[in-house]
């Protein structure tokens, strides 16, 4: 295993808790969470398109990209998604209960997608050390919680 990937993945996960309260104090200065979310969004977009520049990467034509199937395009539809939800419920939940919740449910259907291979992923099967992780984070997200 690479551990600089594993510290990467960390780290992800701590920016991402923080995002939950830079875009949930977003929506308060803005008071309107769907412009938040597309405030939040448009700055990725930015930094994506000036890491785009920056790395020299060659674009897909626009037949290839016609020939994308649609559901490859709902990332960012689910993203967006996401990000409304966040805004909404963190004042409403709590940044630890939103966070353990939707942990919980990344890592079900991981290892959903993992056992059965879909969408292109390597298959991984779904043992008795992966399901006992899950169930010991379903029991630790019922801790989280309950409060």
């Amino acid at each position: 295993m690479n551990y600089l990937y594993v510290f990467f993945a960390f780290l992800v996960g701590l920016a991402i808790t923080v995002q939950a309260g830079v875009n949930a104090n977003l929506r308060q200065a803005m008071a309107n969470p769907i412009l938040a979310a597309a405030i939040s969004f448009g700055s990725g977009f930015i930094v994506l398109v000036l890491l785009l520049l920056a790395s020299g990467s060659s674009v897909p034509s626009l037949d290839t990209v016609k020939q994308v199937s649609w559901w490859k395009w709902m990332g960012g539809a689910m993203g967006a998604l996401y990000m409304i939800t966040v805004i909404v419920s963190v004042p409403k939940i709590g940044t630890a209960n939103l966070v353990s919740l939707s942990v919980a449910g990344q890592l079900l259907a991981a290892v959903v997608l993992d056992h059965y291979g879909l969408m292109g992923f390597a298959l991984h099967p779904a043992n008795g050390w992966r399901l006992a992780g899950l169930v010991l984070i379903m029991a630790g997200v019922l801790l989280v919680v309950r409060n």
